[in-house]
């Protein structure tokens, strides 16, 4: 069973670990086995040498030294054996590491390909990466490491305690009489520490932000001389953050430094050598007889101080494990029932209404026809939600209630390649991926020439700034390839152009553009949007004054639509909107050397 299926069983999510690393379960049950039988069989040597002293003391001649040399030859038979096995048992815990990574990074990619687009506009692409990258790794020392580790230790323990109790039972329970005090003192250090964690959580909180304002403020600091008062803060936050931590960690270190006194080997060692002398004074044994308890109850110390860290290796693996498992179930847009194709490029919004989680309504039972060939723009206040308007008409996600349709066809039961083919956008944040400029102008259509991919930029008004970069088109962005934020919006155009959709959608494309740039941007959307049904988003109405009709937006309904004219004429919204704008339609066109785009 994969990773997805598992994550889609319907099954409650309990442990998120267990969840997550259930197709391996069994690979990593049989490795800890490994491990722990190999941790046992490498401590025959210890016994052995108990053996070969009892031997030693005996008489015997020749039979006893018969006796000595298979005893030892078996010793070293079993720590090679046992050596094997815990190297076939790592190695087994790396295998399926190896297996559940891949399995993973390929879930959450399947996942994310299907999950609405505006679900990333809405969280940070380092929270994408933390959890498939940084948290995928975390899982690594727990899938490769933990159970090994866990099964070495428990082998080791139990092999030992069984051990002792078979070589006497009285002088075993004297032996191991130092263990339970140190689980008493571990449980009460942990105690100390978890009544002070959120304290000391704050306190982090508390001291990261101060770090972060005293970083962001350093400017402005310097500028109006508060340099003390900006100290200061940051000087309250550590001392404040310093004695949460006092608190924290002055039981903590009492509680654990008397734990690990308890189990230190020279104690558990001096705890079996004095009962085994008392022993001995009794007559309940001889001295050889010690030997055994001598050399393999100190050896106890080490698994089971291993057994209690690893409890600390969980907790930053069940973090990691939790966001994994969380972007595993990510909702994910509903799947296309059919395959109907558009009949032609005109878009229908019918009683389009939409809300961001329990939030107020952000569009209320919006309704219009994006004709072919026409120009619809969309102006208003900000946050009447204008782009939340476009990016349902790009299915960014679906809305609450109504429909949107494209050449007929429901936009969700079109296939989201199906829809991209037919609707090109160019947005106010322009994404380019780690990839060199031609790539990301064919993003769309990988299978695109060269010649394709330099007329698109062209048409873009960005293939002479493609030249100038030190490798031309195979320059890589983010290396050799730095664009402002006008250039990139306009190879954004030359992608769309690229892809030569019938439908265009821009938000405020012009947004990030200095005066230069948006001239070009200009002229790049004017030439493109030709013979298209375009979707404006503006906020400066001079430039969609000539549009077919233009669709105020306020408060998440449409208040006004008409032309232009129309709307003057009307004397409400948009006529006040135009005159505090102070637009004149020829005036700013000539002085800022731009033409309209509608």
């Amino acid at each position: 069973m994969t990773v997805e299926n598992e994550t889609n069983t319907g099954q409650p999510a309990g442990d998120p670990i267990a969840r997550v690393l259930a197709p391996i379960r069994g690979r990593l049950l049989a490795a800890a086995l490994l491990a722990g039988l190999g941790a046992a069989l490498t401590l025959a040597p210890l016994a052995s040498i108990a053996h070969i002293a009892r031997l030693a003391l005996e008489p015997g001649g020749a039979a006893r030294y018969d006796a000595l040399w298979q005893t030892a030859s078996l010793s070293l038979i079993c720590l090679f054996a046992g050596m094997g096995l815990m190297l076939a048992g790592d190695a087994a815990a790396h295998l399926a590491d190896n297996r559940i990574t891949g399995q993973l990074r390929l879930a959450i990619a399947r996942r994310l390909a299907r999950v609405p687009l505006g679900w990333f506009s809405s969280r940070a692409s380092g929270e994408v990466k933390q959890a498939m990258q940084d948290d995928v790794g975390t899982l690594h020392s727990l899938t490769a490491h933990y159970y090994t580790t866990r099964g070495r230790c428990i082998g080791a323990v139990s092999a030992s305690i069984l051990y002792l109790f078979a070589m006497d039972w009285r002088m075993a329970i004297a032996s191991l009489l130092p263990f339970p005090l140190f689980f008493l003192f571990f449980a009460k250090a942990h105690r100390a520490s978890a009544a002070n964690m959120q304290t000391f959580g704050a306190g982090m909180g508390r001291i990261n932000r101060a770090v972060v304002e005293f970083v962001n403020g350093i400017p402005v600091v310097k500028s109006f001389g508060g340099q003390s008062q900006a100290r200061g803060s940051y000087r309250e936050a550590i001392d404040a953050f310093a004695a949460a931590f006092t608190d924290f960690t002055r039981p903590l270190v009492s509680a654990m430094a008397n734990a690990n006194a308890i189990i230190a080997p020279v104690s558990v060692l001096g705890a079996a050598l004095a009962f085994g002398a008392g022993f001995v004074a009794l007559g309940w044994m001889q001295p050889v007889e010690i030997l055994p308890f001598a050399l393999v109850a100190p050896g106890l110390s080490a698994p089971l101080l291993m057994l209690s860290y690893l409890a600390h290796d969980l907790q930053p693996a069940t973090g990691a494990a939790e966001r994994v498992q969380a972007l595993l179930q990510t909702p994910v847009l509903e799947a296309p029932a059919g395959h109907a194709a558009p009949a032609d490029a005109e878009i229908r919004v019918e009683g389009l209404s939409y809300s961001y989680a329990a939030d107020a309504p952000v569009l209320s039972d919006v309704s219009f026809t994006l004709k072919p060939g026409t120009v619809t723009a969309v102006v208003g206040p900000s946050g009447a939600g204008k782009s939340t308007l476009a990016r349902l008409l790009l299915r960014f996600f679906d809305p609450d209630a109504g429909r949107i349709t494209l050449g007929g066809v429901d936009l969700r039961h079109m296939a989201s390649s199906q829809l991209y083919r037919r609707v090109g956008f160019v947005l106010q944040e322009v994404r380019l991926i780690h990839a060199s400029v031609s790539d990301n102008i064919a993003l769309g259509r990988p299978g695109a020439s060269q010649a394709e991919i330099e007329d698109a930029a062209r048409m873009a008004n960005i293939h002479e700034r493609i030249l100038e970069l030190p490798r031309g088109y195979d320059s890589v962005v983010g290396e050799d390839a730095q664009f402002s934020g006008g250039e990139l919006q306009r190879v954004s155009i030359a992608r769309a152009v690229l892809l030569d959709p019938p439908v265009l959608v821009l938000d405020e494309a012009t947004a990030a553009a200095d005066a230069e740039n948006e001239v070009k941007v200009q002229q790049a959307l004017s030439a493109f949007a030709r013979g298209r049904t375009l979707l404006v988003i503006a906020h400066r109405l001079d430039t969609v004054m000539g549009a077919d009709q233009i669709l105020v937006v306020a408060d998440g309904k449409i208040v006004e639509r008409g032309r232009h004219p129309e709307l003057l004429a009307r004397g409400g919204r948009y006529a006040r909107m135009w005159a505090m704008g102070r637009y004149d339609k020829t005036e700013a066109a000539e002085q800022r050397g731009e033409l309209p785009l509608c």
